[in-house]
């Protein structure tokens, strides 16, 4: 099967979540036979910060300005199976247009769903969809499921919805020898965001802060100078996913903070916790309705909502700890590699009529 992509950015992982998930997904799909032109266009920010420059098996189309690509963008899209316009695609609705013309299917995958329910009902404008909605696409994709899904059908048209949800590469991710020197009590991977920096502060440096005697460790972008660091908080400037395992195996837990707009929606997994996991690092987590359909809490994964949370998971011994992180290993390789989700995407894209199941992975039994 043929996929063409119009999309964010999947060469640059600089604050941008969306590269990685589609890099694991595109090798996934690769992988299983199947062809992917990604179509993105080259803006300086992620310019200067390329970590991809090509696709393996596949073909990546940078481009400057709409109108040098158009002509391109018609003839990859003339033998395609499937034309896909993601969320955040700066030409996004002129995209549409092609894509609608193509003989392929027509698909919308929004990667950012609590997001854009939340501009639609602020009256903001959304970028990548147009006046239509999301109506003439034959099939519409979420990264989020739960209600999101019944939104997209009532306040957006969509006619066929269904989940798809992130993933990781475990060839990319696993576990990594722990450095020569004292892990850190605590990591975080994020990029800022002012929506999550309350959760942030009460999460990691309210407990850095109250715990002097540990060190603590803060990866990401876009951190603002006057961002309130302690003494015992290292900070890792854009950690590259090359990088990430290595990361991770520098502290005994790692923190998983959610956007204050996915975590009122639900159903939001962020792509960090199958990265955390597939490196078998133990994940402390905000809660949102819907994670323990992904990780079992208190066996594969520690909800914290307080600092004396965050506190007591620190407390608990490097067995209890390293135990959770074994569990949730097992279990992202089971249920939420890229290639179960690459199997997903097909499965949908080759049965192209009917109402795509509200679907969501089923937590394990209880033993």
């Amino acid at each position: 099967m043929k996929l063409v992509v119009f999309g964010l950015s999947v060469s640059s992982s600089w604050g941008n979540g969306h590269a990685v998930l589609w890099r694991a997904l595109i090798r996934a799909l690769v992988s299983g036979g199947h062809f992917v032109v990604f179509f993105e266009r080259d803006v300086p920010w992620y310019a200067q910060h390329r970590d991809l420059t090509e696709i393996e098996g596949g073909r990546l189309v940078l481009y400057g300005a709409w109108d040098e690509v158009r002509l391109v963008a018609r003839r990859e899209l003339a033998d395609a199976d499937a034309a896909m316009v993601t969320s955040y695609c700066p030409d996004g609705i002129e995209a549409t247009e092609l894509v609608l013309e193509a003989p392929g299917q027509h698909v919308f995958y929004d990667l950012d769903t609590p997001v854009t329910l939340a501009r639609l009902a602020a009256g903001e404008p959304l970028e990548a969809i147009g006046p239509r909605r999301l109506a003439p696409f034959d099939l519409v994709l979420s990264y989020t499921g739960g209600g999101a899904l019944t939104a997209l059908t009532e306040r957006l048209g969509a006619r066929r919805v269904a989940p798809l949800y992130g993933s990781v590469d475990p060839e990319r991710y696993q576990p990594a020898t722990p450095p020569s020197e004292p892990r850190a009590a605590l990591s975080y991977l994020g990029t800022y965001a002012a929506d999550r920096q309350d959760a942030v502060d009460g999460l990691l440096l309210e407990p850095a802060r109250q715990r002097s005697d540990l060190r603590f460790v803060v990866g990401g972008a876009q951190y603002p100078q006057d961002f309130a660091w302690t003494d015992n908080i290292f900070f890792w400037r854009h950690v590259a996913p090359v990088d990430h395992p290595r990361f991770y195996a520098a502290a005994r837990a790692t923190l998983n903070v959610t956007r204050r707009a996915m975590a009122a929606s639900g159903w939001c997994p962020s792509g960090r916790l199958f990265e955390a996991a597939a490196c078998a690092a133990p994940v402390v987590s905000d809660w949102w309705d819907g994670l323990d359909a992904f990780f079992v809490p208190e066996r594969e994964i520690l909800i914290v909502r307080t600092t004396k949370d965050v506190l007591a998971a620190l407390d608990l011994s490097d067995a209890e700890i390293d135990r959770i992180g074994e569990a949730a290993h097992a279990r992202v390789l089971a249920d939420h590699t890229a290639g179960r989700r690459a199997d997903e995407l097909i499965a949908l894209l080759s049965t192209p009529t009917g109402i795509a199941p509200n679907r969501h992975p089923a937590a394990p039994m209880e033993a």
